[in-house]
């Protein structure tokens, strides 16, 4: 057998164990999903039973309790104050990030790097540092429990990742296009709209979705500055861990359904997703 022969049975063999390799850790990712899923089905008896059952009957009580069928709490006002915030505050730091990425990698600023080091700090100091001086802050200004102060928080902490994200997607676009689109006379906001965004698309949306899953998963602000108008999903989520002990089966129902949001999102703009996160990685 020839040289070329052998290298080439030696590529496809470590092509074929570094499939293998992914599709076992796809699997390994996947199992306490489908695990999840599985016990949202079973009543509480069954999914506390140890070791679990999986030929237990399927029930959809869990689903039924959750959505409020047992006297409890109606998930609706959390899940739409968590869209509320979620998607607002992605509008709003597209909004601000796209000129900022702009302005730091097509027609850059002076020191532009040190712009970016800036906004890459803001993202060192640890979120509950800045908890107490946030905390007091809404409660003078009358903000506690509201909505649009979540907005606002989640604007601030989603834009510094945001334009890092942008940046290098718009570094990609060829510096001729634009400069042939100032030459017909297209003004700024029109090279924005017109040039630039269509072609920055798949980069948008990856940082569309990464801010939207940011804002959706976020916890430790939502849980201290909301309480009962503004609570978000998963502040609402903790509400069942209780002193009467863990409903087992309750629980994975409502994390399912909370998840779904994001999980639609991803699959929705997987494609989007793959092309905005390997824009540049390949010359």
């Amino acid at each position: 057998m020839s040289t070329n022969a052998l290298r080439v049975r030696r590529v496809r063999g470590k092509g074929a164990g570094l499939g293998l390799l992914a599709w076992l850790l796809g699997i390994a990712f996947f199992l306490p999903i489908a695990w999840m899923a599985l016990t949202s089905f079973h009543s509480e008896q069954d999914a506390a039973t140890n070791p679990p059952s999986f030929a237990a009957a399927l029930t959809l009580d869990g689903y039924r309790e959750f959505f409020g069928a047992g006297g409890g709490a109606s998930p609706w006002p959390a899940l739409i104050n968590s869209t509320v915030a979620s998607v607002a505050s992605t509008l709003l730091v597209l909004l601000l990030a796209f000129p900022a990425a702009y302005a730091l990698s097509i027609n850059r600023v002076r020191k532009w790097t040190d712009v970016l080091f800036f906004f890459l700090s803001t993202k060192m100091l640890p979120a509950v540092a800045g908890l107490l001086p946030i905390y007091l802050f809404a409660k003078n200004a009358g903000m506690l429990d509201n909505i649009w102060l979540l907005v606002i928080l989640y604007t601030s902490m989603n834009l510094p990742i945001a334009v890092w994200m942008m940046q290098s997607f718009l570094a990609e676009i060829p510096v001729a296009v634009i400069e042939a689109a100032k030459v017909d006379g297209a003004r700024l906001p029109t090279i924005l709209a017109r040039v630039v965004a269509p072609i920055s698309l798949p980069g948008i949306a990856a940082t569309a979705l990464i801010c939207f899953i940011f804002s959706w998963n976020e916890l430790l602000f939502a849980r201290v500055l909301t309480g009962v108008v503004a609570e978000t999903a998963p502040v609402f989520l903790t509400g069942f861990i209780t002193s009467q002990g863990l409903f087992l089966a309750k629980v994975c129902a409502a994390s399912l359904v909370i998840s779904l949001p994001v999980l639609a999102a991803g699959f929705a703009a997987q494609d989007k997703l793959v092309q905005g996160l390997s824009l540049g990685a390949v010359k």
